[in-house]
């Protein structure tokens, strides 16, 4: 569940833009549904963003701004879930495992811990991980949408492979921050656990869970970060190299 990609490791998802070796790409209709879908979720995340900026604007602070933004950000982060769904049809050529863990980390923080623990709506960290995730998925299905169209601007490419160098940190603080204020909140009113004795002879601590989990971004995001930043130079210098040898 842990280091969900807030800087955006998904880093293709099946929309390569690597000039001379393309990849097959999906069928005129896979392409179709995922141009509108990819489009639709650039609007859900700029409605987002102008929501965050309004209600920063007409408060004339940051502090809780979660509240203007909370039904478009549950409703435009659990849409993600369809991305598992592509990959499990073949539609784009990304793993499953990692698609899924990836989008499940996302909504697992919005609903397991945002929605669930009421009290951390009003950290600061939420509006951390809340505004890199923003401006991450904006960039992210551009990128996506102006790929499939193969009509790519370079600026979009380089936002795609260069802002998560900040905003991947930036999110994955949020995130953790936000989980560690959620703890005592869990602790006290035993939310999701499950204790003995009952009739399945299973117990669960989600206190416990949520320190597995925070400790889980140890290994993963230096892993995540580093892989993003290969990524990064074998792109962008690619793209490069396309560019004078045209």
């Amino acid at each position: 569940m842990a280091a969900s990609g807030s800087g955006g490791s998904r880093a293709d998802n099946g929309y390569s833009s690597l000039p001379p070796r393309r990849r097959k790409g999906p069928g005129a209709l896979a392409t179709a549904y995922l141009v509108i879908y990819n489009v639709v979720m650039t609007a859900g995340w700029l409605v987002i963003a102008v929501g965050l900026v309004r209600a920063y604007l007409a408060k004339g602070s940051y502090h809780s701004l979660y509240y203007s933004i909370e039904k478009p950000l549950k409703f435009f982060q659990t849409g993600a879930l369809l991305e598992i769904l592509h990959c499990a049809f073949g539609i784009v050529p990304s793993s499953v495992v990692l698609t899924a863990f990836q989008v499940m980390s996302r909504v697992f923080l919005t609903w397991a811990v945002t929605h669930s623990v009421k009290e951390v709506q009003t950290e600061d960290s939420v509006l951390l991980f809340v505004v890199a995730w923003t401006i991450t998925e904006i960039i992210r299905y551009s990128f996506y949408t102006f790929s499939l169209l193969n009509h790519l601007p370079y600026l979009i490419k380089w936002a795609r492979y260069t802002l998560f160098i900040v905003l991947y940190p930036m999110g994955v603080s949020g995130e953790l921050l936000t989980i560690y204020a959620a703890l005592p909140f869990v602790r006290q009113s035993g939310l999701y656990s499950i204790s003995l004795p009952n009739k399945y002879n299973f117990s669960f601590d989600y206190y416990t869970f949520l320190i597995l989990v925070m400790i889980s971004y140890i290994p993963i995001f230096p892993q995540l970060y580093f892989h993003m930043l290969h990524q990064r130079r074998k792109v962008l210098s690619h793209t490069e190299e396309y560019k004078k040898s045209e």
